[in-house]
């Protein structure tokens, strides 16, 4: 039997035994968090933690609402439930397989695939939903000033933070549209990555000279361009996507502001937004298992610059964070492998 016919035999099974070996990454790469949250449990009010699960409900409500009217504008019409079942299992994959964000989008694409949704629309569809969660936070930084500036809590760090990532963020999405706007760019940009991929690839197993094939991948960014013209002739129907993109940053900022109250502190909800923020776009290019460690650093870190105690944030962030994930990955996890026992 052939290595590549041995593998797709078996292609579930390998897939399980990494999602495990993931998840006792993730766990182990937790320890101390959790070791923390045992020791804080004393001292919070339980029922205002227990908001955490209907914030995050809805915030997976906001995200399937985000995508259905994507779809749609692209003109597929797909239902509420597989939606919000999907974003759950692509949390999952994005938590335990640390990649930026690549491990997700191309779940996302092979989960889709069976309602006659191309790769190139469902990649750009989550490109879409990456780049109005972006720019639905610049309302939310820019809110978040406007509060800290209002307590009196505004110093020429908070700015140059504020200020950096408000830029990032505007510079990214100019990028993006920039590149994807023409077909030209956009085949060039994504061959040479896919080039880059399949060198990397080659280094590493040099029996596999080419893992993408180039020409079905220039096919597929052309197929992303149609579908951006499509998105860009009907700016109008982007309002609704961005509302709920908007909703969707918002209750994950209500989540953190939540364990804050459960603590007893009532703290100034601009130095959340502008921790959460920074936090969040430093722990998707992280390596590591959902941004452990570089997220809690982060977000800890802006708080204080922002008037908030170390004593207080500690504990607060890294019973945020355990929490989340108790509430978010075991639902992930199950529906995922649903997923693969299905296929």
């Amino acid at each position: 039997m052939s290595e590549t016919h041995w593998l797709r035999n078996r292609w579930k099974l390998i897939l399980n035994i990494v999602t495990i070996l993931a998840m006792v990454g993730l766990l182990f790469a937790l320890r101390n968090q959790v070791a923390d949250v045992i020791n804080n449990i004393g001292s919070v009010t339980w029922w205002v933690l227990l908001l955490l699960i209907p914030i995050q409900a809805f915030n997976y409500h906001a995200q399937t609402k985000m995508y259905q009217s994507l779809f749609s504008i692209v003109g597929n019409k797909l239902s509420y439930k597989k939606l919000f079942r999907v974003s759950l299992e692509l949390n999952f994959v994005n938590n335990v397989f640390p990649s930026g964000g690549v491990s997700g989008i191309s779940y996302f694409g092979l989960r889709l695939r069976d309602n006659d949704v191309t790769g190139a629309k469902a990649t750009l569809v989550q490109l879409m939903k990456l780049g109005l969660l972006f720019t639905s936070f610049e309302v939310l930084v820019l809110g978040g000033l406007f509060i800290l500036a209002w307590a009196n809590k505004v110093n020429g760090l908070v700015l140059l933070l504020a200020g950096s990532l408000s830029t990032l963020m505007v510079l990214g999405t100019m990028a993006f549209v920039y590149i994807i706007g023409n077909k030209a760019r956009i085949n060039s940009f994504f061959t040479l990555v896919t080039r880059g991929i399949n060198k990397i690839v080659r280094t590493v197993i040099p029996s596999k000279p080419e893992t993408i094939n180039v020409a079905q991948a220039r096919e597929a960014f052309d197929d992303m361009h149609e579908n951006y013209l499509l998105f860009r002739s009907k700016l109008p129907e982007l309002r609704a996507p961005f509302w709920w993109a908007l909703v969707a940053n918002a209750t994950e900022v209500l989540a953190v502001y939540s364990v804050y109250v459960a603590f007893g502190e009532w703290v100034n909800l601009g130095a959340i937004i502008l921790a959460y923020s920074i936090a969040n776009f430093a722990g998707f290019i992280s390596v590591l298992p959902g941004g452990v460690g570089v997220y809690e650093a982060l977000m800890t870190g802006v708080l204080v610059i922002a008037g908030v105690p170390a004593a207080l944030s500690i504990p607060v962030v890294v019973m945020y964070r355990v929490l989340n994930m108790a509430i978010q990955l075991p639902p992930g996890f199950y529906f995922y492998h649903k997923a693969l026992r299905e296929k």
